[in-house]
């Protein structure tokens, strides 16, 4: 019987999602027959695994130390193989400054942007409206700011004093269009979900989350040519940011723009979300894969990076 250890929790924005994360993959675990020891993760991780000695860990953390490269370092040091992505690509598909950086040269097409202070983007617009302003290494949409083609002032809400994302930001130009996501599971790519948001003007956090918050529409509505293509820079994504295991890449596609349309890749995320509401569980699902399944594939599929 493999003993797996579930991590979730710590101490990311993304802690309430975390924990979701993680009771619904342990569940899943103990119902398939693994011993399963559920961790909710402090700074005392490192005795906590220790002292456990788990045959490998199911990182269902999110956010700052849980998908940064952080405690994939920690395990890395503890010979504890893991699931997802490593130390690297972990890392640098957080930091999405760096990220876009290397998926444009990889042929993936990106959003314009620029890195701005916060203070600084709080007095003067930093690219022409409409735009996006989004913490470099955040996510579940902590932090997003659209700047609207009509708002004259610049967003002063990023200059708070309680401002809790960190001081740089992301400034992108605003691409319209649908919203599009796909996942990767080792070197298989998964049907496309296109996203209504409900609760929201933008796929933010309430609509991530939320019951009824969005709707998510499998396969997505796009010319066979346009799938095909998707489907083609998430593989590219995810071999480009060197990931392993399950990824997933959101784009946005605006079929108003040219003959083709403008097809752009927001980020990616090396540890998606695998909560009721989450996108991937729906891909694998569609794709024939229980959840249950889909957690399994995970554990057998962790390893340690060196």
């Amino acid at each position: 019987m493999k003993h797996v250890a579930v991590l979730m929790g710590g101490w990311s924005a993304e802690r309430p999602v975390s924990l979701n994360s993680g009771r619904q993959c342990a569940d899943a675990l103990e119902g398939l027959g693994y011993r399963v020891t559920r961790v909710d993760v402090d700074r005392a991780i490192a005795d906590t695994l220790a002292r456990l000695k788990p045959d490998a860990a199911f990182n269902a953390l999110h956010g700052v130390g849980g998908e940064d490269g952080t405690i994939q370092g920690l395990l890395e040091i503890l010979r504890i193989p893991y699931t997802h992505s490593g130390v690297l690509s972990s890392a640098l598909a957080m930091q999405k400054d760096l990220a876009k950086t290397v998926l444009a040269a990889a042929g993936v097409p990106v959003a314009h942007g620029l890195v701005i202070d916060r203070h600084e983007a709080a007095r003067r617009h930093a690219l022409e409206p409409p735009y996006v302003l989004k913490p470099v290494a955040e996510g579940s949409s902590f932090g997003v700011v659209i700047v609207k083609a009509d708002r004259a002032d610049p967003p002063q809400e990023v200059g708070r004093e309680d401002w809790p994302y960190g001081d740089a930001l992301l400034a992108e130009t605003f691409v319209a269009g649908q919203e599009l996501t796909c996942a990767v599971m080792g070197e298989r790519v998964f049907d496309i979900i296109e996203i209504e948001s409900i609760s929201e003007s933008f796929y933010g956090y309430d609509a991530k989350y939320a019951k009824g918050g969005s709707r998510h529409i499998l396969p997505a509505r796009l010319k066979p040519n346009i799938y095909h293509k998707v489907q083609q820079l998430t593989l590219t994504a995810h071999r480009a940011l060197g990931c392993r295991g399950v990824s997933r890449a959101d784009f946005r596609f605006d079929e108003t723009k040219g003959e083709e349309g403008e097809l752009v890749c927001l980020e990616v995320n090396t540890q998606p979300g695998m909560t009721e509401t989450s996108l991937v569980p729906d891909m694998a699902a569609y794709a024939g894969l229980s959840f249950a399944e889909l957690v399994a594939w995970m554990v057998e599929d962790a390893s340690c990076d060196r």
